[in-house]
């Protein structure tokens, strides 16, 4: 749906995706596979849109969380292999062989599930075996005393009835966080990962087709952990340290427009709660961007937005519709201007720093009442509102 208001919205380069997909392909090599997360609505740039620009530029896999998340990729033209990471109730596993999903096993009990469902429904579930190598989070445990009990149950998984054990995989808790420590824990993690590959390879006498474990963290810091396939998420976005270091370029650029514009004398107090005063006349725009839009109400008076004249920065609490900001000294913002939220000129690396957050939590945050505007060769090549009207 496309919505006409020119109130805040969100360009997506879908360039800029082509750009970082070709950098870290040329990373990591030919032969290693490349797996694009595109789950959380592609952490807020549009699943469909940059699943298709993936499956053109020759990705291998996408990965969701769910099966709804799949199938909308599915109905939606993406033909390309799809790896479910999260939960999928045992009732739906029909709907993934129909589809051709892959579905990401955690555990023995999901593991029976989905076998005799499979059996049930007359199909084979294609499959990737997760394992828990220290995220504590999802996956079978094999660290320390855990280990031959965790590859008996990989092994008894990958010979189940109605299930192809394609892959195995595990996640890097602090690949993308620095010192000793880290990098230790890191290497112990994926160290751990590949005795269990060896030890449940050694028990099948056949080898997994794909092997992964490289995060974003991992894809830009330790080449060694690749193998068959890496899976960069904030990376292929073009976000944080790592992106920069790589020349990568952010997919996303946020903006809205000052729609009103107030002058206040010295001693007035802004917004709820009277957290800013001004302490001289003040010239402050009004923005219809708030917290029901996705702004972070942690960043209120803790962060500025980028207008003609440069930063402007925000004053009193942010609301569920609007913002305020002090342009008192940028004669020429005025009511229609446009404000950069984030994007190439107001990183969006630094707001998040002053939230106390990630990227991703912003990006994700925008809400369904924000157009996405999406650009091909500097052109408007579909628009997308996800109300329902």
């Amino acid at each position: 749906m496309e919505s006409t208001l020119r109130r805040t919205w969100a360009d997506v380069n879908l360039d800029a995706i082509a750009h970082n997909y070709n950098v870290i392909r040329q990373k990591i090599g030919s032969d290693v596979k490349f797996l694009g997360v595109v789950k959380a609505d592609a952490y807020g740039h549009g699943s469909i849109q940059v699943g298709k620009t993936l499956q053109e530029l020759g990705a291998d896999y996408l990965a969701v969380s769910s099966a709804d998340e799949a199938i909308e990729l599915r109905v939606n033209g993406i033909t390309m292999p799809i790896l479910i990471l999260g939960h999928t109730p045992k009732e739906q596993v029909g709907r993934l062989i129909e589809y051709n999903i892959t579905q990401a096993i955690t555990c023995k009990a999901k593991a029976d599930e989905y076998s005799a469902e499979a059996v049930r429904c007359g199909g084979t579930l294609k499959v990737h075996i997760k394992v828990d190598t220290g995220m504590s989070r999802l996956g079978y445990l094999c660290d320390n005393t855990n280990f031959e009990t965790g590859v008996n149950g990989i092994s008894e998984a990958c010979m189940m009835p109605g299930l192809d054990a394609e892959g195995i995989f595990t996640h890097f808790a602090v690949a993308d966080e620095f010192g000793e420590e880290c990098d230790n824990y890191t290497k112990h993690q994926f160290d751990l990962f590949t005795r269990v590959i060896k030890a449940v390879e050694d028990r099948l006498g056949h080898k997994f087709k794909l092997r992964h474990c490289a995060n974003t963290g991992a894809t830009a810091r330790f080449p060694e952990t690749y193998l068959d396939m890496v899976r960069p998420g904030l990376l292929l976005y073009g976000y944080g340290e790592f992106a920069r270091e790589m020349g990568l370029k952010p997919v996303m650029t946020l903006k809205t427009t000052v729609s009103t514009i107030k002058i206040y004398p010295a001693g007035t107090a802004i917004s709820y709660g009277g957290t800013f005063v001004t302490d001289s006349t003040t010239r402050i725009g009004v923005l219809p961007y708030g917290y029901a839009d996705g702004f972070l109400r942690s960043l209120s008076n803790n962060c500025s937005l980028y207008t003609k004249e440069g930063p402007a920065k925000l004053r009193g609490k942010i609301c569920m519709d609007m913002c305020m900001i002090d342009i008192t000294d940028m004669p020429t913002v005025d009511v229609g201007s446009e404000v950069e939220i984030f994007g190439e000129k107001n990183s969006i690396d630094e707001i998040a720093e002053n939230a106390g957050t990630i990227p991703y939590e912003l990006t994700c945050a925008v809400s369904k009442r924000v157009p996405r505007v999406y650009y091909k060769k500097g052109e408007v090549v579909e628009r997308e509102l996800m109300l329902r009207m």
